[in-house]
């Protein structure tokens, strides 16, 4: 995969966010995870028929670089943790998709690009840990041209009173100190609906599919669009 920029280009004076130990116990069990607990496929799912410019918010260590469809004109794939982003260029180099990516440092609540200037939007696995969910998903909007679309797999609440109840234990208590700014009871669904945008087919999962579960394990994926201006044609 061509590779346009890299990280640690000095476009940013310091990395806003620093989660080193996670980091890398993230990039470790996100590997094992893609064939293990079948993110894999689902990576390949979420990113079918995308084309045009798109931009991946918190790309991690670019494990959804080797699914963009030849589609694609251009990834520009933001990543604020240091380690991560060094992943994520490794990964855009080893990946043979002929797609250019662009992996730059930046965060969801502040990205470094123009307005209205990408046709579609990923979110994998990143709301639940931006800082501030409404002003990132406004950023969303601003970068994302109207009619232009969200894919997003993303985990969240999920399961009965009592898992709920300790989702949001968790997140007032020990889980976003482990887990790198990391929120379990976020629900990303009803976020991009109250930021404005318009849902399309979306799914719940569990993952893992079978086994116990855990409070990471509700997941969901689909889509979005932001609402086209007045006088101009719908969604795609």
């Amino acid at each position: 995969m061509p590779l346009r920029s890299t990280a640690g280009s000095g476009k940013v004076p310091r990395d806003l966010v620093h989660h080193p130990l996670f980091a890398r116990y993230y990039a470790r069990v996100s590997v094992s995870a893609e064939t293990r607990m079948g993110l894999g496929a689902l990576r390949g799912r979420l990113l079918a028929g995308l084309s045009g410019r798109v931009i991946e918010i918190g790309a991690g260590n670019g494990l959804n670089f080797a699914h963009y469809p030849g589609t694609v004109s251009e990834v520009v794939a933001i990543e604020p943790e240091r380690l991560l982003r060094q992943l994520a260029v490794e990964a855009a180099i080893r990946s043979e998709v002929p797609v250019p990516v662009d992996v730059a440092p930046g965060v969801a609540e502040a990205l470094p690009v123009k307005s209205e200037a990408f046709d579609a939007v990923v979110l994998s696995l990143v709301l639940c840990s931006v800082r501030d969910l409404p002003r990132a998903l406004g950023e969303v909007r601003r970068v994302l041209r109207p009619g232009g679309e969200v894919r997003f797999l993303e985990h969240g609440v999920g399961g009965g009173p009592a898992m709920r109840f300790t989702q949001r234990a968790l997140d007032r208590t020990v889980w976003p100190a482990l887990a790198g700014g990391c929120h379990v009871a976020r629900d990303p669904v009803a976020a991009l609906r109250d930021a404005g945008f318009e849902l399309g087919p979306y799914r719940r999962l569990l993952l893992p599919e079978k086994g116990p579960r855990l409070p990471v394990s509700y997941c969901v994926m689909g889509s979005a669009w932001r609402p086209p201006q007045p006088g101009t044609p719908g969604k795609g």
